[in-house]
């Protein structure tokens, strides 16, 4: 077991892959040279400082770090998310990822007594702000038992309000380290702060639990590589918004949009990546050469690695 906290993401995945690479055990899931922590306990003390960019070993797609945080909470399952991030599309069954958290989230048991769970506990914590209730349930057993390509990592998530802070608790099941953990913590830190928005709260520590830590042998060097003391991640602008209008907002963003808002940084970033899919790289980088923000200073150093500028 391991309890790792710290104020940013840079710092709290950096003394993670230490205390991994210190405490860990090799193990073979399905033939996969692994170290693996059992039992990690991770905590953010400030959730908007979620982006981790730590160049040159680690540098995020900040447009998919953005594109999976809008496909999720706008509780989608469509396949426009494979523009972002090809390799996803080898885990669907016949061309849809089953074990996509959005539908889970957003619209449980469809079409049969349906549940979004994100405005259940919007709802528990106003009419009761001590609530134990106020969770979301993402592993399906009668879904996910029988089997299918795509099995959901996060059983589920879990809000507490206490003095006045909002604390967030996520457990996985299984946690990747090296590549999942960082897109993981990015989107639901964001859920995390618009909920807290939602009900009036401060935002307090971010809580993620993995039953399964661990660092494929095929990032073991680059982990090694990780400055010891890193920069902290720098803070994102706040998020909240209502939530009479967020749908609608997140509609704006997948429609190619920009809203007058923070969330303006991630169409731009979506926009940006979907010029460079499309072939016009020299346009797509100078849509985020002179951007401040931390998405679209994160996509021009991805962009630096995809040209091979940056080791990686």
């Amino acid at each position: 077991m391991i309890c790792v906290e710290a104020a940013s993401a840079n710092e709290l995945f950096t003394r993670a892959c230490s205390a991994v690479l210190e405490h860990g055990r090799a193990v073979k899931p399905r033939g996969m040279a692994t170290t693996e922590v059992i039992g990690a306990h991770l905590t953010l003390t400030q959730p908007r400082r979620r982006m981790v960019h730590l160049p040159p070993a680690r540098v995020l797609n900040a447009a998919f770090a953005a594109a999976e945080a809008v496909w999720i909470l706008s509780g989608s399952d469509a396949p426009w998310i494979y523009t972002y991030n090809q390799r996803m599309a080898q885990y669907t069954d016949a061309g849809v990822l089953l074990g996509a958290y959005g539908p889970r989230m957003r619209a449980w048991r469809k079409g049969l007594d349906e549940v979004d769970q994100i405005d259940h506990v919007r709802r528990t914590l106003l009419a009761d702000p001590d609530s134990r209730r106020a969770l979301v349930q993402l592993y399906n057993p009668a879904r996910d038992i029988p089997g299918h390509s795509d099995v959901p990592c996060t059983l589920g998530y879990r809000f507490y309000l206490r003095d006045g802070r909002l604390e967030m608790h996520t457990t996985m099941r299984s946690q990747d380290l090296w590549l999942g953990f960082c897109y993981d913590i990015f989107t639901a830190t964001i859920l995390h702060e618009l909920m807290a928005h939602w009900i009036g709260a401060e935002l307090g520590e971010y809580h993620h639990h993995a039953d399964s830590l661990h660092l494929y042998q095929q990032n073991i060097a680059d982990a090694l590589a990780l400055l010891s003391a890193p920069q902290p991640s720098r803070a994102m602008e706040p998020l909240g918004v209502p939530w009479e209008t967020f749908d609608a907002l997140m509609e704006q963003i997948v429609a190619g949009g920009t809203p007058p808002s923070a969330w303006g940084a991630f169409a731009e970033v979506m926009r940006s990546y979907r010029v460079w899919k499309g072939g016009d790289r020299a346009d797509a980088r100078q849509m985020v050469a002179s951007a401040t923000d931390v998405l679209g200073s994160g996509l021009s150093n991805w962009y630096a690695v995809l040209d091979g500028r940056t080791a990686r």
